[in-house]
């Protein structure tokens, strides 16, 4: 089937683009403008064509996410008229992100012991492709090979390891070190803070991680959720893991919780904080081997998830309503925080604020993600609000005016007057990403391309509009019509193709069978558990 996409506006930064034109599909690709008669014609005239839209960090499966669903179930309602809850059932979140053109969605923390859970979920997600990122950098195995001095390569291949057996696409490290302190006792954990039973630095476990991501050839670089998240002065903890990459590819998750300045340096958990957006955009001038997904805060009822335990015990205080879980597992633990984010809140307001600044002071949109690091700064379905006021000063000016004072005088949004422009949002949510995640057959419009399409009715409106694709294309079949899912499909869930090392799955082995009892096989995510289903799908490591 040969179908040609007819007249619309055609945007894709990737090839300088920004023009009514036509797009040719043929056998879920993307192709060159054929001298042949189509056999389908769809008119696109008036709307905007762009690749399929792609989230880089979205927290959608896995044990966490289950217990969230447990402790607020109220969250998992279905709005009215069936439209689904972000919060709710894996084919809710498929049908929501595929209304807003998006076609691939990362869950960004994935623990090694429970991947197969986690994987198991992610494939019962629908006409989305999927991935997950396995969690490194507090368990004991890796702990006791940096503290026995056991040598980059043995680091090497336990990473690797670990990616081949939960089948990951990436690998993530949250707060280095930081949830096994807590579990002597730590209450703050910076980059140069030691682990007590290991004699470890934070930086000793980043440093390790980053060595091996990059011997390996991760396509997506080490993601890492810094210390002292959301904290004042949690902008030194930024720069300070920065520096320590020394040039090495590095990702930071949800930057917008590291763009706090303490008020007062001198009492930094006593005087509030202040927007650093400008210095960290300043900082990502100075790197461009730095990327960062924003985290970006919006208001309402969520629930917080994050393996960060130490973060989330500080957080039960601030629990909304009053019930939270805390759970100190065998490496990463986690804890579930009901939280609202206030409208009339002067701190919500602030970060609400700083988000917005941080992506219009970016200095490249390509290295700039947007996320809400969803549920944890609110739903992905805001997403389509967050581009309208990206891209229309004035409706910013407005939604600014109507929060307290504090979100003006302690951030620099009020006088910023970038608006970005339909390039910069394909930059931002589709180039960006797919780039950041090494995946070459997405993200873009050119021949070749895997035929993700999302096609949106232009308009003034971009809430309307981004919220209510016209026509998504998933491999080249039409998923979406007039916002309303058309087709089902299965989707694909991308895993990095990485052999392990024979001598390591052995002496892992060895290690699972004395620490629980159990061998590597228990940890493994094998293709029987899917049924006759093709789920997984390899991307290439780099070079």
């Amino acid at each position: 089937m040969l179908t040609r996409i007819s007249g619309g506006r055609v945007v894709d930064p990737t090839a300088g683009r920004d023009a009514v034109g036509d797009v040719w599909i043929e056998d879920g690709r993307i192709v060159e403008a054929p001298d042949r008669a189509p056999d389908e014609i769809l008119d696109a005239s008036g709307c905007v064509v762009m690749a399929g839209g792609i989230e880089v960090h979205s927290h959608i499966a896995g044990g966490n996410v289950v217990l969230s669903r447990l402790l607020l179930p109220e969250l998992g309602v279905a709005e009215a008229g069936g439209a689904g809850s972000p919060h709710g059932s894996g084919s809710e979140i498929g049908a929501l992100y595929a209304r807003m053109g998006y076609t691939t969605a990362v869950e960004p923390a994935m623990p090694p012991v429970n991947a197969l859970a986690t994987q198991l979920e992610l494939a019962d997600i629908p006409l989305l492709d999927r991935g997950g990122l396995c969690v490194m950098g507090n368990d004991d195995h890796l702990l006791q090979l940096l503290r026995d001095g056991a040598g980059p390569q043995a680091v090497r291949d336990l990473v690797a390891l670990n990616l081949a057996t939960t089948r990951a696409l990436g690998v993530k490290v949250i707060n280095a070190g930081g949830a096994d302190a807590f579990k002597d006792g730590a209450v703050r954990f910076g980059l140069d803070d030691e682990v007590p039973a290991y004699g470890l630095t934070s930086r000793r476990i980043l440093t390790g991680l980053l060595d091996a991501v990059e011997a390996i050839g991760v396509p997506h670089p080490l993601h890492v959720h810094c210390s002292n998240l959301g904290l004042p002065g949690a902008d030194d903890s930024f720069v300070e893991t920065l520096a320590a990459a020394e040039g090495r590819r590095i990702h930071f998750a949800h930057a917008q919780f590291y763009a706090y300045a303490a008020v007062d340096p001198q009492n930094p958990l006593g005087g509030g904080f202040t927007s650093a957006a400008p210095r960290l955009a300043e900082a990502m001038t100075h790197h461009p081997n730095a990327t960062l997904d924003v985290g970006q805060v919006v208001f309402g009822q969520t629930c917080t998830i994050s393996l960060d335990i130490l973060r989330q015990f500080a957080g039960r205080k601030g629990a909304s309503p009053r019930k939270w879980i805390v759970t100190a597992g065998d490496a990463e633990g986690g804890g579930i925080i009901p939280f609202r984010y206030r409208d009339r809140g002067p701190t919500s307001s602030l970060q609400f604020a700083i988000g917005l600044e941080l992506m219009l002071l970016s200095p490249d949109p390509e290295r700039t993600i947007l996320t809400t690091d969803h549920p944890n700064g609110g739903p992905f379905t805001a997403y389509p609000r967050i581009l309208h006021l990206l891209m229309d000063k004035e409706e910013r000016d407005r939604e600014l005016a109507s929060h307290p004072k504090v979100a003006a005088e302690r951030s620099g949004l009020h006088a910023l007057t970038r608006e970005y422009d339909l390039l910069d949002v394909a930059k931002l949510t589709r180039s960006g990403p797919a780039k950041l995640l090494g995946l070459t057959d997405r993200g873009h419009l050119r021949p070749g391309a895997r035929a993700d399409i999302a096609v949106y009715r232009d308009g003034r409106d971009r809430t309307a509009m981004f919220g209510r694709a016209h026509r998504v294309f998933k491999d080249g079949v039409v998923i979406v019509e007039d916002g309303a899912v058309v087709a089902a499909r299965a989707g694909r869930t991308l895993s990095v193709a990485v052999e392990a090392d024979p001598g390591m799955a052995r002496r892992t082995d060895a290690y699972l069978q004395g620490r629980f009892g159990a061998g590597l096989d228990s940890f493994s995510v094998p293709d029987e558990a899917f049924a006759a289903r093709e789920t997984f799908e390899s991307v290439g490591l780099r070079g």
